[in-house]
């Protein structure tokens, strides 16, 4: 049996929370990689996500799944187009279409319930404050706030047997900074989707939010993102 300390890592199959997994695998936690099928429409980023865990060593990887286009609000699980082609000065100001209400208030509270399952008292989200695309919670103040209340909402933490610790390594980072640290830590680019709107065939559109910030992150880290782009 592992006598290494257990967390879990929300895991979309993205940049950012591939390099979170890597992180807390460095780190020297036992992995618990948690991704949700939401209703989203980049559901490529599952398959991402199930490579990514395999290549990564997560001792298991479960996807929970629940329907947020029940409710919409955002281009990511209603009819509304994905903005493409923003220019860089805006893309961060205000809080764009593709924001998901609640998302990672939903996302923390099912890692939240896991880890108590699992006798974990750590959670790793790949959230970033700085190259972000204005949402709202993925501030600090945000987090610190979740991190209070877990200690408030858990039968392990009234009970003093822990106090969850929601890990943020990204969130202060720059998206260059997050590459070159992907790089270092071994994520596989290849096995990664970051794109909103992907093709059938997973391929990113390079021009939504997301695919742009990531191609900066990789132009101005001065390394090659291996992914094969539309456009």
């Amino acid at each position: 049996m592992s006598e290494r300390p257990r967390a879990v890592c929300l895991l979309s199959g993205g940049l950012d929370s591939s390099a979170c997994l890597a992180f807390a695998r460095k780190e020297g936690f036992e992995c618990y990689a948690l991704s949700f099928d939401y209703g989203q429409r980049h559901r490529a980023e599952l398959e991402a996500a199930a490579r990514v865990a395999a290549d990564l060593g997560a001792a298991r990887h479960l996807v929970v799944s629940f329907d947020l286009r029940a409710i919409g609000g955002s281009a990511l699980t209603a009819d509304l187009d994905v903005p493409k082609a923003r220019p860089a000065e805006v893309i961060g100001l205000g809080i764009p279409i593709t924001y998901v209400p609640a998302r990672n208030t939903i996302f923390l509270s099912f890692a939240l319930a896991w880890a108590e399952v699992l006798g974990a008292s750590d959670i790793f989200i790949g959230v970033n404050a700085i190259d972000y695309s204005g949402y709202p919670d993925c501030r600090p103040e945000y987090i610190e706030a979740f991190e209070r209340m877990a200690a408030l909402a858990t039968k392990a933490a009234v009970e003093g047997r822990t106090r969850v610790r929601i890990h943020t390594p990204l969130i202060r980072l720059s998206k260059a900074e997050i590459v070159r640290l992907a790089a270092a830590l071994g994520v596989d680019f290849r096995l990664t989707v970051s794109c909103y709107d992907p093709d059938e065939q997973g391929r990113p559109c390079g021009a939504c939010d997301s695919c742009l910030l990531r191609l900066k992150g990789f132009q101005q880290a001065g390394l090659k993102d291996p992914l094969e782009y539309r456009s």
